[in-house]
């Protein structure tokens, strides 16, 4: 009888395993949402956004009128890399 038995078993075990893993899978499924509950939504910023909000929140205390002209700004770039070919300042 054992024989036969192993036998049937080894013979339609893909159609008896798989619903019955659709049936844990489905339990386990639910009994977890059951546990955690629903899910809050987050509304979570991304990188550029809090970027752009920082940056915005930096500006706030400045005048955007009173920038630096470029020749002022040429003056804080490395000797090497642009006053190759400029004649020494006096």
């Amino acid at each position: 009888m054992w024989p036969l038995f192993w036998t049937a078993a080894r013979t339609y075990a893909p159609y008896v395993t798989f619903p019955v893993a659709l049936v844990v899978g489905a339990v386990g499924y639910q009994l977890e949402w059951f546990i955690r509950g629903t899910p809050k939504a987050r509304e979570e910023k991304g990188i550029l956004e809090l970027r752009e909000e920082r940056k915005l929140q930096e500006q706030e205390g400045t005048d955007g009128t009173q920038v630096l002209s470029l020749k002022e700004k040429l003056e804080f770039t490395p000797r090497a890399a642009l006053n190759r070919n400029r004649p020494e300042k006096s």
